[in-house]
């Protein structure tokens, strides 16, 4: 019998059998690039240690601290995703290793090498992730999953599922269905800006697609968790409406390729991948403890860590707080703005200091952007060294990093200005891709 990979007394902890079952990986030299957001429910049901907090809907981490990723691998079971598996997928693809790959943002996965293994004997398989879309415009968090899935359905050139969840942004926030629906295809814009290859893409949106088989596997889902179980995953309370409680069977029908039989009929032995926040993953252990015992693979998981706030590790980039965020939408004196006022440093508080100490480069804001999304691995040791030994100054670290960030706000900018209605209708159309594979 498979093992019960959500048998939790609490929303992170699981129990003692499954700690044994899932040991991580052994810890390679990749760098985790943590962070935290605000929040202030649910602390008992939901601790990886006093105070540390992480559900699909709140991150915080310990007072006056900061995520403990290592410790939350141990509670969520997952493993760690090491330089053997990112060397592994640079050999199967022919390409260098994506950059959220080389510097650890994606640090931790669920059967991701058992997925390879199939890769490897010529099976197939598909990606999915998803959107909630409750605001007009991503930030550079949000851009971070889906440029790294981009990559991948480019690198194994496969066909990938884009769930944009606008049933439940209705629920959780204060939006009518109109409006969600609304800021769905808006957000569906943003996205396709990324360059996601029309011939191997369906998006969708919950209130235009659940049905059919889709909305079977959602009642097949269901059937197998009880509400007791429901409850101890996600923390539900009685004061949350039952939309909130009957939605976890939606964000995992796509892990399933009979949910889409316009394009994977007759495939129901597909494998799926699932790129996504870690703070997704309470969804996903619940999805794997069902799949075997409705017929289907255990979804395979790659999980990236959270994308710091500008004020630093203390906060995760947030839509409802647009001084911690850098909007795909915000002009270059914004961004400029932005970093300079608000991006956290760790330099010291005069210039004879910085000289003579240097910076801080685990709390530096600018730093860790950088991380994300200079590619040029030379450029930026560089940039590390001589800003740690105080030979370059925060503003000189700040505008590399406001050129650096102006460009790809512009890029993208560039992109979803051609983005059209009928080619949002083109990929959220139901059809067949039939080269989706090729």
């Amino acid at each position: 019998m498979e093992k019960d990979e959500n048998t939790l007394t609490f929303l992170i902890v699981p129990n003692k059998r499954e700690r044994e079952n899932e040991k991580p990986y052994a810890y390679s030299s990749l760098p985790s690039l943590p962070s935290s957001h605000s929040a202030t429910s649910m602390e008992q049901n939901n601790q990886v240690e006093e105070e540390q907090i992480v559900t699909p809907w709140e991150v915080s981490a310990e007072k006056g601290g900061k995520i403990d990723y290592d410790k939350l691998i141990d509670k969520f079971g997952c493993q760690r995703l090491d330089q053997s598996l990112v060397d592994r997928v640079a050999r199967l693809t022919g390409r260098p290793p994506h950059v959220f790959l080389r510097r650890g943002v994606f640090f931790a996965h669920r059967d991701f090498s058992d997925l390879l293994d199939a890769y490897e004997r010529g099976e197939k398989f598909y990606l999915y992730t998803g959107r909630g879309p409750s605001s007009e415009a991503l930030h550079l968090g949000h851009l971070v999953p889906f440029m790294f899935t981009k990559y991948l359905q480019d690198a194994f050139k496969v066909p990938l599922v884009i769930q944009l969840t606008d049933d439940e942004k209705c629920m959780w926030k204060n939006l009518t269905v109109e409006e969600s629906q609304r800021l769905a295809r808006e957000n569906a814009k943003d996205i396709i800006a990324c360059g996601f290859d029309v011939s191997r893409t369906f998006i969708f949106s919950d209130f235009d697609y659940v049905g059919g088989s889709f909305y079977k596997n959602m009642v097949k889902i269901a059937k197998c968790v009880t509400y007791n179980k429901v409850v101890g995953i996600f923390g539900f309370s009685g004061e949350d409406h039952i939309g909130k409680v009957s939605f976890p069977p939606v964000q995992a029908a796509p892990s399933f390729p009979s949910s889409f039989p316009h394009l994977f009929s007759e495939k129901d032995n597909l494998r799926c991948l699932i790129p996504c926040a870690i703070d997704q993953d309470p969804y996903f252990r619940m999805t794997r403890d069902v799949a075997p015992r409705i017929g289907y693979h255990k979804p395979a998981l790659i999980e990236s860590s959270f994308f710091p706030a500008l004020q630093g590790d203390t906060g995760k980039m947030s839509a409802s707080d647009p001084n911690s965020a850098i909007y795909v939408t915000d002009s270059a004196k914004d961004i400029k703005n932005k970093v300079n006022r608000y991006a956290f440093s760790g330099g010291q508080d005069s210039v004879e200091n910085h000289r003579k100490y240097g910076a801080n480069l685990e709390v530096d804001i600018p730093i860790k952007y950088l991380g994300f999304f200079l590619d040029d691995d030379a450029e930026l040791e560089h940039i590390r060294t001589e800003y740690g030994a105080g030979r370059l100054l925060t503003g000189e670290v700040k505008k590399r990093l406001v050129d650096l960030l102006t460009d790809l706000v512009e890029t993208h900018k560039r992109a979803r200005a051609a983005v059209t209605d009928e080619m949002v209708d083109a990929f959220m159309a139901v059809r067949p891709l039939p080269n989706m594979f090729s």
